[in-house]
């Protein structure tokens, strides 16, 4: 682990915070590089004794690191026991998968009211990238790697680009990452990639269109779709 470098192999903040000359920040990148990718499991013990020796970085920083991913919901603090990978849950589950919808609603809202042809042309890209990518290697999608994910990542980000605030593209960035340990599951269910691949058009037909009642319902949806498949619930709380 030692030397690790920022790299599209990378998942979430560790892309562009592995190499940043704050070792607090740098610890964080690479335990949240870990744990999305399944090195450390929900409840693993993290040891700063082992951490540390892990990612040659020190103790004070390594704690300042780890506090950084507990405000994230990644991993959890008990006491004067240390730190824990957050466990999984299907409450946990909900409760970001209906915060999403109210985030990327708005932005969406805002990105369809304002967005001009440049915005149009960037979601048009992501989405040819995307789906490209699937059709040529469907168990890239299936085993969640990482340039699958940037690719992903990068498609339900444009959407909501032309929104015009960086607080709520930072909530929807913050929020993708604490989903995605569950969408891991889902990846590997899906049995046929042309279904993966559909969902993502429509959802751009329905943005691009401007039709925001439809847009919004099946982002809604598609949100919701990571519920249907590990937990078989529809993702509502009513």
């Amino acid at each position: 682990m030692s030397g690790r470098s920022a790299s599209v192999e990378l998942f979430g903040e560790a892309a562009h915070l592995a190499a940043s000359d704050t070792l607090s920040e740098r610890a964080a990148a690479l335990v949240e590089h870990d744990i999305l990718a399944g090195i450390w499991q929900p409840g693993d013990r993290l040891g700063i004794q082992a951490l540390s020796e892990r990612y040659k970085i020190g103790a004070t920083p390594l704690r300042e690191g780890l506090s950084r991913l507990v405000s994230r919901g990644l991993i959890s603090a008990t006491g004067q026991k240390g730190f824990r990978v957050a466990t999984l849950s299907q409450a946990d589950l909900v409760d970001i998968t209906e915060v999403r919808i109210v985030v990327e609603s708005e932005a969406l809202r805002r990105s369809m009211r304002h967005g001009d042809d440049e915005w149009e042309t960037r979601v048009l890209s992501a989405l040819h990238r995307l789906t490209r990518s699937v059709e040529r290697e469907p168990e890239t999608m299936r085993e969640g790697l990482p340039g699958f994910d940037h690719l992903h990542k990068a498609f339900h980000r444009s959407l909501l680009e032309a929104c015009g605030s960086e607080r709520l593209l930072r909530l929807h960035d913050d929020l993708y990452f604490q989903a995605y340990r569950y969408r891991r599951t889902m990846m590997s269910r899906f049995s046929e990639h042309g279904t993966f691949v559909t969902s993502h058009k429509l959802l751009a037909d329905l943005v691009l269109s401007r039709d925001a009642q439809k847009a919004e319902a099946e982002l809604a949806s598609h949100l919701r779709q990571t519920l249907r498949i590990v937990y078989s619930l529809d993702g509502t709380t009513e």
